[in-house]
């Protein structure tokens, strides 16, 4: 495979916010000793500044507290993908990219980043685990997900869920803005006969924070067919375990 020019990932609607774009995957694998990555082959203009490469050998996985496969991330993932979930387990080594970036005009960071993800399943990976959208790739999954002309799209890069509250209606809400340094999307109170519309509208915010937008605090959305009342509403913290995030939350409008 020859060199792929860099793409610019322009972020159209981009207004400076203070929270930080934070990066987290884990590849695990066979790499050589001496570790040589040709992310130029997969679109990167190599690792962004800001974002670090750490290796684990399978004697530190051992006692490693933060290890992704163990736990209730590690049990969901092993239900998701098994045999993926099994060769990760298998693996000798495990490297870890990790950052936290200013907000940035562009996604340049992230499309570089996943060109050394590339990279690393091209030089000895096994898979892939995102724990901020809890998910576990094999090398394949992940080339037809994120390695594709002109960038994977916002919503590639994002969770989208749907609980069952304790009044019958539906919550809605995303995971993985981290990512783009905005929050993430909640939509409260949302009827069962409604949770189609309303995934449809958290992938549509998502996509414009994604590019860029912010939603400040008592903001009104219009929707079409909607009647009016989404009002944004931000909340949360960092820490928050639903979210990993900060999110803006949408109370469902009657």
């Amino acid at each position: 495979m020859t060199a792929i020019e860099p793409t610019p990932w322009p972020r159209p609607h981009f207004s400076r916010g203070e929270d930080k774009a934070m990066l987290l995957y884990f590849v695990f694998g066979a790499f050589p000793q001496k570790l040589k990555l040709d992310g130029a082959r997969f679109g990167s203009a190599g690792l962004p500044r800001g974002v670090e490469l750490h290796r684990f050998d399978k004697g530190t996985l051992a006692h490693w507290d933060g290890h992704p496969l163990r736990g209730a991330l590690g049990e969901l993932l092993r239900e998701d993908d098994p045999h993926t979930f099994k060769a990760a387990r298998s693996a000798h080594e495990c490297v870890m990219l990790r950052g936290e970036l200013e907000d940035q005009p562009s996604l340049d960071y992230l499309r570089d980043t996943l060109g050394v993800i590339g990279a690393l399943l091209d030089t000895g990976g096994v898979a892939v685990v995102d724990p901020q959208t809890l998910s576990l790739f094999a090398p394949r999954a992940w080339a037809e997900r994120f390695l594709i002309e002109g960038g994977a799209p916002p919503r590639a890069h994002v969770l989208i869920l749907c609980h069952d509250e304790n009044d019958g209606s539906a919550w809605v809400r995303t995971r993985g803005m981290r990512k783009f340094a905005r929050p993430d999307i909640s939509l409260r109170s949302v009827p069962q006969s409604e949770v189609d519309r309303a995934g449809a509208l958290a992938e549509h915010l998502l996509e414009l924070e994604a590019m860029g937008m912010r939603f400040a605090d008592g903001t009104t959305l219009e929707v079409e067919g909607m009647p009016p009342g989404l009002i944004a509403r931000h909340g949360g913290s960092l820490d928050d375990p639903q979210f990993n995030n900060r999110h803006v939350e949408f109370e469902w409008p009657v």
